[in-house]
C-alpha cells in the first residue's frame, strides 16, 4: 500500500535523478533540504530502531546516505513489480545472507499501485547505467556512456597519451581498439578530448542562448530539423509495414491452403504439422512486429511535446561555461563520431549530437 503521506519523498528521488542529478548529489539535496529517512519515519510512528533514534541529534532524522539513495533508484516496487528470491543463507547452519544472481530472481509485474511511471524508472535506469566514472588518476571522465562510434555502433574508449611532453586524452573506437588486428573490424574513429569538449560546450551554449533569447523561434528549428528526420524514419517504417502487412497475408492464405491440402489427403499429417508450426512462427513474429512499427508511428506525434519538454531543461542552464556529467545526461542522448578524413591538407571529423526527446537539430 502507498503511504500518502510520505509518496512525495520517492517522488522528489526520482524527479532529481530524472533531471540528472546522481546518487551523491540526490543525497546532499535530502540531506540539505532536511528530508525524513524511512529508518526516522518508522521510529516516529512506531517507535522501531529505537537504539538509533532514541536521544540523538536532530541531524539523525535526516541522515540520508549514498547507498540509500542507490537502492531506492533501483527498486522496482515503485512501478508496481514484486521481486523475490534475491538473496539466500549461505546454508542452513549459516544464517548469513547472500544475493543471487539477477536471473534467478523471481519477478512478478503489476502486484500492487505504482508511484513512480515505468519510463520515468527505466529512464533513470538508463542514466544510472551511464554514469560518469572515476579514472585511475581521479579525473573525472563526464562523457562516460554518451560518445559512440557512427559506423560500428560500439561506445568509444577513453585513454590518455602520457608519451607527449603535454599529456592528452582521447576517445578511440572500442571495437577497433580491442579487436583491430581482426581484418574487416571497423576503424579508430580517433578524437582528442578537448577538441570534443569544446565542440560541445559550443553547441549547448549556442542552444542555451537561443533558449533564453527566443523560446519560439529555437522550438520552430528543433521543430523543424525534427521533421526532417521523423519524415525519412517514417518513410522507412511505413515501407517496412507494409511489406510485413503483405506478407502477414501472404502466410495467413498459405496457412489456410495447407489446411486444405491436408484436410483433403495431398499432404501427410507429419508435414502439416511441420508447415503449421513454421507458419504459426511466422505469423506471431509478424504480428509483433506490425505491432511495433504500428506503436513507432504513432509514437512520433509527440514531437512537440518532446521539443517543449527538452526546451524547459536547457533552460534550467543558462549561459554554462563548462560541462559536467550532470548537464550532459540531463540534456544528450548520445554523441556520434564519424571517421576524419583529410582535404587540402585539413583534418575534418562530423560529430552528432542527438538531444534526449529530440534527436539531432544539425
Amino acid at each position: 500500500m502507498i503511504d500518502v503521506e510520505t509518496r512525495w519523498i520517492i517522488e522528489k528521488i526520482f524527479d532529481l535523478a530524472v533531471n540528472g542529478a546522481g546518487a551523491a548529489k540526490i543525497t546532499r539535496t535530502l540531506v540539505e533540504e532536511q528530508v525524513p529517512t524511512a529508518g526516522w519515519l518508522n521510529f516516529q510512528r512506531y517507535g522501531k530502531f529505537a537504539h538509533i533514534y532514541e536521544g540523538a541529534p536532530a541531524e539523525k532524522s535526516y541522515a540520508w546516505t549514498v547507498s540509500q539513495v542507490k537502492s531506492i533508484l533501483k527498486d522496482e516496487t515503485y512501478i508496481g513489480n514484486s521481486v523475490h528470491n534475491k538473496q539466500t543463507n549461505i546454508s542452513y547452519k549459516n544464517k548469513k545472507k547472500v544475493r543471487k544472481p539477477q536471473e534467478e530472481w523471481f519477478r512478478v509485474e503489476n502486484t500492487h499501485e505504482a508511484i513512480i511511471s515505468r519510463e520515468v524508472f527505466e529512464q533513470v535506469q538508463t542514466q544510472i547505467a551511464s554514469r560518469r566514472r572515476q579514472q585511475k588518476d581521479a579525473t573525472t571522465q563526464i562523457f562516460a556512456g554518451l560518445v559512440r562510434c557512427a559506423d560500428c555502433g560500439w561506445s568509444m574508449s577513453f585513454g590518455t597519451n602520457k608519451q607527449n611532453s603535454k599529456p592528452y586524452s582521447y576517445f578511440n573506437c572500442t571495437s577497433y581498439r580491442q579487436l583491430g588486428k581482426v581484418s574487416g573490424v571497423c576503424s579508430a574513429h580517433y578524437i582528442r578530448y578537448d577538441y570534443l569538449y569544446t565542440y560541445v560546450l559550443s553547441r549547448i551554449q549556442d542552444l542555451s542562448r537561443q533558449a533564453q533569447a527566443d523560446e519560439k523561434e529555437l522550438l520552430r528549428r528543433i521543430l523543424k530539423a525534427s521533421e526532417q528526420e521523423l519524415a525519412a524514419s517514417a518513410k522507412r517504417q511505413s515501407a517496412e509495414l507494409t511489406r510485413a502487412e503483405k506478407r502477414r497475408t501472404e502466410v495467413d492464405r498459405k496457412f489456410a491452403k495447407l489446411y486444405e491440402d491436408w484436410s483433403d489427403g495431398r499432404i501427410t499429417e507429419y508435414n502439416f504439422n511441420m508447415m503449421s508450426q513454421k507458419y504459426q512462427t511466422e505469423q506471431q513474429e509478424l504480428v509483433e512486429k506490425i505491432e511495433r512499427l504500428s506503436a513507432e508511428l504513432e509514437s512520433e506525434k509527440q514531437t512537440t511535446v518532446d521539443a517543449e519538454t527538452w526546451i524547459s531543461l536547457i533552460k534550467q542552464y543558462a549561459n554554462p561555461t563548462e560541462l559536467t556529467a550532470e548537464l550532459l545526461n540531463m540534456l544528450i542522448e548520445k554523441i556520434v563520431i564519424h571517421e576524419a578524413t583529410t582535404v587540402d591538407g585539413m583534418r575534418e571529423q562530423n560529430i552528432d549530437i542527438y538531444y534526449r526527446f529530440i534527436g539531432k537539430i544539425e
